[in-house]
């Protein structure tokens, strides 16, 4: 039977596209104007107010999240004979990120709560070869940056923040994005800032660190044929810096948005079957990007969502040390139960900043209606 239409879309952008069209056409007019299609004024612009609004010195727009990702670790030296600890339940950018640099990626397990890396098992898993320990901020819920910061010290090793699902969120009262020596950002069409297409950006407090990221993303070059270094065509197109410079100014209100559903989720869902996401403990934040609960006979109530026309996201159904790109790295089944458990449970709900309460009442309605989440 062909699935039905969402009468409840899991994402729509359309309404956030709609009220700012002029802006967006009059931005976009300029780039066709100016032809000047790739980095230049649109993107040195953009860079700018998004290090300003990230509380940070530095901003690198890069054609995605995950080349933001590749050229903070490539920046950094890290290569061949070089481990990263990374989450298991991330998505899979972040360990391609490591690949392609050539180091191994090393998964461990999270806090079954707040589904974040969790800092006992990364301890566990450091060993000589480590170099970079990643915080994902996963599903715009910030990571244990205390602790994480406190351990990659103590070990004299590299903290990365993957915040490409966290634009705006703030850990103890400050933006993330500067806690570590760098962190990744995605402006992915669906992202909480999002572009008109694959666009990304890594920001950083370190000056020379900056520079390298800059040479890295444009073929290595310090100016036109002048090839410092080995590089990448990771370079931020002009309309997508434009896109992202007309969004910006609305982030923390859209943010603010998703908060408010998040919480009539909550309310909604109280008592029920399904397990919500735990409210951000002290000095956290969450802007939530994905709304996800759980429960552990997850298909049978997608089938329910599908039958009533309800969109829904899976993130992610499988962790990446159990795909078959990672299956040579030597984790056996059951070898981080959190993370596999949490990818057999995990249901992402329709989020979106312009999702509307009757939407929202009609998700819960359906869910609470159910023997299957009730009972």
């Amino acid at each position: 039977m062909p699935r039905m239409p969402s009468q409840v879309p899991f994402l729509e952008l359309h309404s956030q596209v709609t009220p700012l069209r002029n802006e967006l056409d009059a931005a976009l007019a300029r780039v066709v104007d100016s032809c000047r299609f790739i980095l230049g004024d649109e993107v040195a612009t953009f860079e700018r107010d998004f290090a300003a609004y990230c509380e940070v010195d530095h901003a690198i727009g890069v054609s995605s999240g995950t080349d933001a990702l590749t050229c903070i670790l490539a920046a950094l030296g890290i290569g061949p004979g070089d481990e990263v600890v990374l989450p298991a339940n991330t998505f899979v950018a972040t360990a391609e990120s490591i690949s392609a640099v050539g180091a191994r990626p090393v998964f461990v397990d999270v806090d079954e709560e707040s589904q974040q890396i969790d800092p006992r098992s990364v301890r566990a898993a450091l060993g000589a070869r480590t170099r970079v320990v990643i915080a994902v901020h996963l599903q715009g819920r910030t990571a244990p940056l205390a602790a994480l910061l406190e351990l990659t010290r103590e070990r004299g090793i590299h903290l990365v923040e993957d915040a490409c699902q966290a634009h705006g969120a703030r850990y103890g009262g400050r933006r993330v994005g500067g806690f570590g020596v760098a962190a990744a950002f995605s402006f992915y069409p669906g992202k909480n800032l999002g572009a008109f297409g694959d666009a990304g950006a890594v920001t950083t407090n370190d000056a020379s660190l900056a520079r390298t990221l800059r040479q890295l993303r444009d073929h290595g070059q310090a100016r036109k044929n002048e090839h410092r270094r080995w590089g990448f065509n990771a370079r931020l197109d002009a309309i997508q810096a434009a896109v992202l410079g007309v969004k910006l100014p609305h982030l923390d209100g859209w943010n603010v948005a998703r908060r408010r559903l998040a919480a009539r989720y909550d309310a909604l869902l109280a008592g029920t079957g399904l397990r919500t996401p735990p409210p951000p403990g002290d000095g956290e934040d969450h802007v939530y990007h994905l709304y996800v609960v759980r429960h552990p006979r997850r298909s049978s109530i997608l089938q329910m969502l599908e039958e009533n026309g309800i969109g829904y996201g899976l993130h992610y159904p499988v962790p990446i040390h159990r795909t078959p790109a990672y299956a040579g790295h030597g984790f056996e089944l059951g070898a981080l139960p959190r993370a596999e458990r949490l990818a057999e449970e995990n249901l992402s709900l329709p989020m979106y900043p312009e999702l509307s309460d009757e939407h929202i009442e009609r998700v819960c309605r359906v869910l609470t209606q159910t023997a299957l989440v009730s009972g």
